[in-house]
């Protein structure tokens, strides 16, 4: 554990003042252990003599950190929303639901385009572009023509 008055770090995260480059303040750049970029970067408060930053103390982490830890909790939540989308739509009487799981990937990003029955039997599964265009319109679309393999355009 550091405590010191422009770095702190305990409980995973590291909590650096640092001089702001577009202005004449102060920011506090959170990093979490083991990443190599901060995870939220804010402004800093300045201290009494106007010129240099406040100090750091223990409240003042606490709060950075689960200001921090929301920050990427939600960040988190968004990709996963966003790498696994997933809605029902009607095929005649029956409910199907159907879900696309993107794998991310610099070199060679996949995704798989999946139909489930109501009772969870795997009806179809196909390999798509991970830029395809998910919504309810391709979705019914792709169930009423027999899940057949989408064009990759």
């Amino acid at each position: 554990m550091i405590q010191q008055p422009r770095l702190w770090r305990a409980d995973g995260w590291t909590a650096r003042v640092i001089k702001n480059e577009d202005d004449d303040g102060w920011a506090v750049a959170m990093i979490k252990d083991g990443e190599p970029e901060p995870a939220l970067t804010g402004p800093w408060t300045m201290g009494r003599d106007k010129k240099n930053p406040k100090p750091l103390d223990g409240p003042a982490f606490s709060t950075l950190v689960k200001t921090a830890s929301e920050f990427v909790r939600r960040h988190e939540q968004q990709l996963h929303a966003a790498l696994h989308q997933s809605l029902t739509v009607t095929a005649g009487s029956a409910l199907v639901t159907v879900s696309l799981d993107i794998t991310p990937d610099e070199e060679h990003p996949s995704a798989v385009l999946c139909a489930h029955d109501a009772s969870g039997e795997l009806l179809a599964r196909v390999s798509v572009s991970p830029g395809f265009a998910f919504n309810r319109a391709s979705a019914s679309q792709w169930v009423a023509q027999g899940f057949p393999k989408p064009r990759q355009d």
